[in-house]
């Protein structure tokens, strides 16, 4: 069969079955050797196929292949089909790698608590993208420390000096933490515009535990409104060093007169100062019965555009829904002797 069809292809090549009256290869070979029409041209289309495909022609030749799986392979194997596989397959190959990428961008996640002994536990899962940022600014950022420790002398180091009772971190492991410090703070100053370095947690202590013989022992962190945890006396005397001050409890630890605390008419917006004092009474939204304590704004009782001042007597924590509320909604707030307040609802006839 295989030499025929190669004496097939070459007779048509050659143009020797052309005569009155034929119209094709096929035609002849439906003449002159009894094959169907179908079968005929199935034969020279299959003997044009072969010389393409020289593994296909080899087995063909060597009787490992019958024309049946021949004629099988010669009508797939054809530029056209191969471009619309291999077309096909990318596609596939691109939905799957889509796939893949968004369950890695919904899994995407970033956690932390705080454990027993005051530290912060984190535990992330990044895409890929978003990891190798992550891993360069690490390096980045132990870089940076690194440069600035290159010149100290050895055995001046906190690790150098470290307790024989104490286990210590993996190296790496310990500078990637610090690193990772390093790159908050750097965010942080460069968001806030302020090159030194500046930025705010607040540090709740009194100043027994801030003296170097004083009789407190630890002091309580705060960041987001949340307790970050208690830190030792001689830590909150570093924090302390350079840091601003607010006085907001007398030696008992009672609020101190709030109304000096307070800008005037100077300005409707609240200083970080007044706003972290207002955290710090409030808590949390004020509004009966919410605890909101993120995305809380600083609302004016008596509005500023009215004659309010900006002082913490004029001021209390709302969430967004009840700043809202009070606002467009048509609530009334009014202080109560004692300090607290009294939310008022109005009808639908009085707020039109």
């Amino acid at each position: 069969m295989y030499r025929w069809l190669e004496m097939v292809r070459e007779f048509d090549a050659g143009n020797g079955w052309t005569g009155d009256g034929l119209k094709s290869c096929a035609h002849w070979l439906n003449w002159k050797c009894g094959l169907s029409l179908g079968a005929a041209r199935e034969r020279v289309r299959v003997a044009h196929a072969l010389p393409l495909l020289p593994k296909t022609r080899a087995s063909f030749k060597q009787g490992r292949l019958s024309f049946s799986r021949v004629r099988a392979i010669t009508r797939v194997a054809t530029p056209w089909h191969v471009e619309q596989a291999v077309s096909a397959w990318r596609r596939e190959l691109r939905l799957q790698a889509l796939e893949v990428e968004n369950r890695r961008h919904a899994t995407r996640e970033l956690r932390w608590y705080w454990e027993d002994d005051g530290c912060l536990k984190i535990k992330g899962r990044l895409t890929p993208e978003q990891g190798a940022i992550f891993q360069q600014a690490i390096a980045s950022g132990m870089q940076q420390l690194f440069d600035e420790q290159k010149d100290v002398p050895a055995g001046t180091s906190f690790d150098d000096q470290a307790p024989d009772i104490l286990p210590k971190p993996h190296p790496i492991a310990s500078r990637r933490a610090d690193a990772l410090v390093r790159m908050s703070e750097n965010y942080l100053s460069g968001k806030s515009g302020n090159t030194a370095g500046s930025f705010v947690i607040n540090l709740h202590t009194d100043i027994e535990t801030l003296k170097s013989a004083g009789y407190g022992a630890e002091a309580s962190l705060e960041t987001n409104g949340e307790n970050a945890g208690n830190v030792p006396a001689e830590t909150s005397r570093r924090i302390a060093c350079d840091a601003g001050l607010i006085h907001w409890l007398d030696n008992k630890g009672e609020p101190r007169n709030l109304e000096t605390l307070g800008i005037g008419r100077k300005s409707r917006t609240v200083p970080p100062a007044i706003r972290r004092a207002l955290q710090q009474r409030d808590k949390c939204c004020q509004f009966p019965g919410c605890t909101c304590s993120h995305f809380v704004d600083a609302h004016h009782i008596h509005h500023w555009a009215d004659g309010g001042e900006t002082n913490m007597n004029n001021l209390l924590l709302l969430c967004r829904t009840h700043h809202r509320l009070v606002h467009e909604g048509g609530f009334q707030l009014n202080r109560l002797p004692g300090g607290k307040f009294r939310m008022t609802g109005l009808c639908a006839t009085c707020r039109a």
